[in-house]
C-alpha cells in the first residue's frame, strides 16, 4: 500500500451496522502512512464511538459543521484532501450526496471537495437493488465519483445477497491502485482500475519468500527475498475472489487478509512437502518463492567454531518444487513459475518453461533498477511458448494484477 503514504484522506462514515469496519479502514490508512480526517453523520455515532475513530486517526472527529466547541470549515477540509472516501455509504447518505441535500458535515464537505471521491455502499439487498438506489449510484458516478462495489454474503437482516460493505483490505487496495496510476488530487474524473471477481470459486496455491537451510543452531544459508511479490499476489487473488493457500518462507512480512490460508514454512523440503500436499485441490499454482536449490549435507548440533583454515560445506540438492508440481499437473490445472535471470534471460526462462511444464513464466532481473528482491516495485516480462510480453516498472501490488490477468486468460474453462 505504498502509494497511500503521505496522502491526505477524508473518511466519511454514515449510519450502518457496517460502520464498525471504519475503524479497520482508518487503521489501515494510518498504517500505510496516510493522514486521515474522519467525518461522521449523527446516525453513525450510534454504531461506533467517535472516540474510537479519533484515537485511531489521531485527530478529532467532525460530526457537525458547527458544534459547541468550534466552527468546522467544510470548504477548507474539502480543499485539504487528496481523496474523500465515504464508507459505509447508506442509502440515505447516497441520496443526499446525489441530490445535494446538505444537512450534515459529511455532505457539506462532499459538496465542497475538489478531490476524487470514492463511495462504498452498505445496505440490505432489497435497498441496494431498488430503482431509487440504482439511480442515485448512477447519478453519483455521472458526477465523476468512484463506486467501490458492494460484496455479496450474509446481511444484517439475515438475508443473503449483494449489499455488504466491501472488505477494508479491498477498499484500501482500490485507493492504492488509484494513486499508483499517478492520479492527483485534481483528477476527479480519472477512473481507478476496477478489481474484477474473475477468480471467484477458484483455489490457488502460491509460494512466497525465501527458504532457509540450517548449517548449525545459529547459522543458515538463505537469500534476500522478502516475499513481498508473493504476498501481493495472494492478496490480489483474494480480492478477485479466489481462495488462496499461501506457503510463506521466513520473512518479516505477513498478511491477515480474509480468503488467504497462510502457512509458514522454513526449509525447501518443508515447502516442497506442503506444496505437494496442497496442489491437488488447486486450479492454479504460482511459484513465487525463492527456494534454495541446495542445503548443507549435514547440520551440526553445536555451533561450528572458527578454525584456522577455510570452512568447507558439502551441499546436496533440494527437491525441486516446480518440477514435482509440473510433473503431476492435471489438464484442468495451470502452473506459473518465476525466473530471476542475469544473462540470456528469455532463453533461460524458456528452457525452464519447458523443463518444469509451466504454462508461463514471470521473468525479472536484478539488473533492472527498482526490480526483484527488496523493492516495493518490479518490472516483469511474461514468457510463454509463443511470445514475450513486457510490462513497465510498477508497484508489486499492480504487478500482481498483471500476472493474475495473464493467469485468468489461461485458466481451463472447465475449472
Amino acid at each position: 500500500m505504498e502509494h497511500l503514504r503521505g496522502k491526505k484522506i477524508i473518511l466519511g462514515v454514515s449510519g450502518s451496522i457496517a460502520a464498525y469496519k471504519s475503524a479497520l479502514i482508518v487503521r489501515g490508512l494510518v498504517k500505510a502512512g496516510a493522514e486521515v480526517r474522519v467525518l461522521m453523520t449523527r446516525a453513525a455515532t450510534d454504531f461506533i464511538s467517535p472516540l474510537t475513530l479519533s484515537t485511531l486517526s489521531k485527530h478529532a472527529v467532525v460530526s457537525s459543521v458547527h458544534d459547541e466547541a468550534s466552527w468546522n470549515n467544510h470548504v477548507e477540509l474539502g480543499l485539504w484532501a487528496d481523496a474523500m472516501l465515504v464508507a459505509p455509504a447508506t442509502a440515505t447518505t447516497l441520496s443526499k450526496m446525489a441530490h445535494g441535500l446538505c444537512d450534515s458535515a459529511l455532505v457539506a464537505v462532499y459538496l465542497s471537495a475538489r478531490c476524487p471521491v470514492f463511495f462504498a455502499p452498505a445496505m440490505d439487498v432489497d435497498m441496494w437493488l431498488h430503482p431509487a438506489t440504482v439511480a442515485n449510484v448512477k447519478r453519483l458516478q455521472s458526477f465523476g465519483n468512484h463506486l467501490i462495489d458492494v460484496a455479496e454474503g450474509e446481511l444484517a437482516s439475515g438475508l443473503v445477497g449483494a449489499g455488504r460493505l466491501a472488505e477494508p483490505e479491498d477498499i484500501l487496495l482500490q485507493l492504492n491502485t488509484f494513486f499508483a496510476q499517478g492520479a492527483g488530487a485534481q483528477d476527479a474524473g480519472t477512473k481507478p482500475v476496477a478489481i474484477p471477481h474473475d477468480l471467484s470459486g477458484k483455489h490457488l496455491l502460491i509460494t512466497a519468500g525465501p527458504t532457509l537451510e540450517d548449517l548449525d543452531p545459529v547459522r543458515f544459508l538463505g537469500n534476500r527475498s522478502t516475499g513481498r511479490m508473493g504476498i501481493a499476489l495472494a492478496e490480489a487473488a483474494a480480492a478477485r475472489g479466489a481462495t488462496v493457500d499461501l506457503l510463506l518462507g521466513p520473512t518479516h512480512l505477513s498478511t491477515q487478509r480474509e480468503g488467504i490460508n497462510l502457512i509458514s514454512v522454513r526449509s525447501a523440503r518443508e515447502m516442497h512437502d506442503r506444496a505437494v500436499e496442497l496442489w491437488p485441490r488447486a486450479q492454479a499454482g504460482i511459484l513465487a518463492a525463492a527456494v534454495a536449490d541446495y542445503r548443507p549435507a549435514t547440520v551440526s548440533e553445536q555451533k561450528i567454531k572458527k578454525g584456522e583454515g577455510p570452512l568447507r560445506i558439502n551441499l546436496v540438492r533440494n527437491p525441486d518444487i516446480a518440477a514435482t508440481l509440473g510433473a503431476s499437473k492435471q489438464p484442468h490445472q495451470t502452473l506459473v513459475g518465476f525466473a530471476l535471470e542475469t544473462e540470456n534471460e528469455v532463453d533461460n526462462a524458456r528452457t525452464k518453461l519447458r523443463k518444469k511444464n509451466f504454462d508461463f513464466i514471470v521473468l525479472n532481473s536484478p539488473n533492472e533498477a527498482g526490480a526483484a528482491f527488496g523493492h516495493a516495485t518490479n518490472r516483469i516480462q511474461v514468457v510463454d511458448h509463443n511470445k514475450v510480453t513486457p510490462y513497465e516498472l510498477k508497484s508489486k501490488d499492480l504487478v500482481a494484477h498483471d500476472i493474475l490477468q495473464e493467469l485468468v486468460l489461461r485458466l481451463s474453462p472447465t475449472t
